[in-house]
């Protein structure tokens, strides 16, 4: 057996799914190649026969970043232009991989569509991923860097600056998302987070439209907003805090009736649930059908990190939702999650599961 055919095997162990086309691309050569080698390993019987696989149903597909994350916490009094003592951590993030974590420890079957370089740090994600998501769908550049994030962290855990490498997202283009029309369609829901390009989110935001698949937007900053479809219908949930929620208005949100009515003007976009998080502040929410309402942050003693707290608050949301739990309920579900990973040195709190939440949300109501 020579290099390519042992590569050809390779390829249809590590993905059964993978087309002819898809191979071809991954082995540099034209398809008519490859299905020519395809047919003499199987005449030697190296492949047997080729099944057609109905793509699964119930998939989540969470379509957008996945990152290293480098924090770096304060020792003591931030002083600008000078060094600061500081202890460091790494981990892996990026919204949309934290959500599918999120959500794959609470029982769903996720699948993650991101672009990434062939590195170090995409390797660490992979690794600590794989277990809670399915990442055949992973477009990898041989060029491109894998997305980073940095954060720097007062001693209350408070975030001070945050620095973003995330170019590598801008080649995730709609003809990648394409080569998955299958998958997507047969979704459960599919999340985008805003580190796509426009292009991409319209992409997805029109298609899901036009087959009725539930689409959660989850914006990652307010300098991102400009990635926001032209068009919200068709939109399940639309999830941000409140500086995104004041780009999408162009407006100062400050008061809780700036808050109700902010809720109330995104509905009016076309967008089914709306959900504007606000710290310590608790969360204001909308649907189409009914007034909006504030749901009081749930308080805890200590915060050890605020990274990643609200991507838990929008993956047990969905969890809860796709459970067909009450819009109260998933309201309840995020702000509990959201709570424990406040207190947890995690991004995604590993003891995380179905059980453990549900536990969690008895507690707290009692």
């Amino acid at each position: 057996m020579n290099k390519r055919d042992a590569m050809i095997l390779e390829l249809i162990r590590s993905n059964p799914f993978l087309s002819q086309q898809e191979m071809a691309e991954k082995m540099n050569m034209s398809r008519p190649a490859l299905a020519n080698l395809i047919s003499t390993l199987t005449k030697q019987g190296k492949i047997v026969g080729r099944a057609y696989i109905l793509p699964k149903e119930n998939e989540v597909i969470c379509i957008g970043g996945a990152n290293i994350d480098r924090k770096l916490h304060m020792k003591g009094k931030v002083q600008l232009s000078t060094s600061n003592p500081a202890t460091s951590t790494q981990s892996v993030g990026g919204v949309s991989r934290n959500i599918a974590e999120n959500l794959g420890r609470l029982g769903h079957t996720v699948r993650l569509i991101t672009s990434c370089g062939k590195d170090s740090d995409w390797q660490a994600i992979h690794d600590a991923s794989e277990a809670f998501m399915n990442l055949s769908s992973v477009e990898h550049f041989q060029e491109a860097t894998t997305g980073s994030y940095t954060a720097v962290m007062d001693t209350d855990g408070e975030l001070i600056l945050a620095m973003a490498s995330m170019d590598v997202y801008d080649l995730l283009l709609p003809d990648i998302i394409m080569k998955h029309e299958t998958l997507l369609a047969n979704a459960s829901c599919i999340v985008i987070d805003l580190n796509c390009p426009q292009q991409t989110v319209e992409y997805v935001q029109q298609f899901a439209a036009a087959r009725k698949v539930p689409l959660a937007i989850v914006p990652v900053s307010s300098p991102k907003m400009n990635r926001m479809p032209s068009s919200l219908e068709g939109v399940t949930w639309f999830i941000c805090n409140r500086d995104e929620a004041e780009t999408l208005l162009k407006r100062s949100i400050q008061t809780e009736q700036d808050f109700l009515r902010a809720a109330r003007e995104i509905t009016a976009r076309g967008v089914m649930n709306v959900v504007i998080t606000a710290g310590s502040k608790g969360v204001y929410a909308a649907t189409q059908q009914g007034e909006p309402t504030h749901y009081p942050a749930i308080k805890i003693e200590q915060i050890k990190d605020v990274t990643g707290a609200g991507d838990s608050f929008v993956g047990a949301l969905l969890h809860a939702w796709l459970q067909q739990e009450s819009f109260e309920r998933c309201i309840q579900h995020g702000l509990v999650n959201a709570k424990q990973t406040l207190g947890s040195a995690y991004t995604v709190r590993p003891e995380l599961s179905d059980q453990i939440l549900k536990s969690e949300l008895e507690e707290q109501t009692c």
